[in-house]
């Protein structure tokens, strides 16, 4: 036999989510006070929306420091010296050619020999981040690299609009390398979906636009499409058994059930109390800090794997987990993983439960003032944000404890430092 290197079989690595962690923001608006203040109906936001509270940033941050402050949670020293890829993945950069990696990549204290850029299409630049971060692992002679892909977002302000109650924003930062100890991602199988529209979008710095209804049946028609390409990659499977949970892109907590219900016709009818209660065993932990934080964009659908990691206690090493990523414009993609031996254990280490608990709650006409003067101060050149507005805020939740905050832009160049 013939046994020569070039006739030898090769595995290909696993590869995936080594680590994660997320910054939910220090700041949050109680979204039942914003209902009561705007006259609409406290159960549709239980009931339909599925949203509770939405985080909001104080002037001195921004998606650069919202990024650093997640990396900073995750990243220990050897992480540092074996990260040779950053991907930021945003639609809320804060520069028209400047990547927001690069901010990232200065402050988190990475080694310079390192692959850096910034991501952009819509909410589904976090999974073609996660995507492309994967196959460079499978391609590098160095089996110890690893990558790094931070989401960061926040809304556009949208006072008194339909969607004003799916607004918010967060940042999540993943570290990618060939021990998945999270999750495993099957680079096999993908299936993919895109048409162009204008369903939601941004045409400028200061407006977020577009048409919530045919956003539905977007997001709806590119979960079909990816989904029937997953399938014909997959094969028939017994479904029920093949995925042991659901996760999905998360504009908004109740689309998920739709997106849900919508799936489970693909091998077998259910009326909707069963539809239901199916969603609560296999998709509704997903929604934990979802339901904190808002929309967070490019992070949704990590934000939602960090709820169903951290609120699963029925969730196992080897389960895999469906995944279904959307992006306006637009992209789907649906994809597997499998959990990582350590899931829980990392993902209980991010503390999620206990920064989301230490934030502090600020009124509906703070959270008014704050994105007004946002809107008008995006594209200033000149601009130092007061620490005193917020009355106690900043001495609470900043002051001595290390995070990165925006001290002033000055000829357009941001300068940030550790509170």
């Amino acid at each position: 036999m013939n046994n020569s290197p070039e006739n030898t079989p090769y595995t290909l690595p696993a590869v995936g989510i080594e680590k994660m962690a997320a910054y939910p923001g220090t700041l949050f608006l109680d979204l039942y006070k914003l209902a009561a203040a705007r006259n609409h109906e406290v159960s549709d936001l239980r009931d339909n929306l599925l949203v509770r509270r939405r985080t909001v940033n104080p002037m001195w941050e921004d998606p650069v420091t919202m990024a650093v402050n997640a990396g900073m949670r995750l990243l220990n020293e050897e992480d540092r010296a074996r990260i040779q890829l950053v991907i930021t993945s945003t639609e809320s950069g804060v520069d028209q050619g400047k990547a927001l990696a690069t901010f990232a990549h200065r402050y988190l204290g990475l080694q310079p020999n390192c692959r850096c850029y910034e991501a952009k299409q819509a909410c589904y630049s976090g999974t073609a981040s996660i995507m492309m971060a994967s196959h460079w692992l499978r391609s590098q002679r160095d089996p110890e690299a690893k990558a790094l892909v931070i989401t960061t977002d926040q809304s556009r302000m949208n006072i008194g609009e339909p969607y004003e109650f799916v607004t918010g924003g967060g940042s999540v930062a993943m570290v990618l390398s060939r021990k998945p100890d999270v999750l495993e991602i099957e680079l096999d199988k993908n299936g993919y979906w895109a048409h162009e529209t204008w369903d939601t979008f941004r045409p400028t710095l200061t407006v977020e636009t577009g048409n919530g209804e045919e956003s539905l049946f977007c997001y709806l028609d590119a979960l079909e499409g990816a989904f029937a390409d997953y399938r014909s990659k997959v094969g028939e499977q017994d479904w029920d058994s093949y995925f042991q949970k659901n996760l999905f892109h998360v504009p908004l907590g109740g689309i998920t059930f739709m997106a849900f219900r919508a799936l489970l016709r693909n091998w077998r009818k259910v009326k909707k109390k069963e539809a239901r209660e199916l969603f609560a065993r296999r998709s509704q932990a997903g929604l934990t800090y979802c339901r904190e934080v808002g929309a967070t964009y490019s992070g949704s659908a990590y934000m939602a794997l960090l709820g169903m990691l951290d609120n699963s206690p029925d969730l196992g090493a080897g389960d895999r987990i469906g995944i279904f990523s959307y992006g306006s414009g637009s992209v789907g993609e649906y994809y597997s993983g499998l959990v990582g031996p350590r899931a829980q254990e990392v993902v209980g280490m991010a503390d999620m439960k206990g920064i989301l608990a230490a934030r502090k709650e600020i009124s509906v006409a703070q959270y008014e003032a704050l994105e007004r003067q946002r809107h008008d101060l995006v594209e200033v050149g000149d601009f130092v944000p007061d620490i005193t507005a917020l009355g106690t805020a900043y001495d609470e939740q900043y002051r001595d404890k290390h995070l990165l905050v925006l001290k002033k832009i000055e000829g357009h160049i941001r300068h940030y430092d550790w509170s």
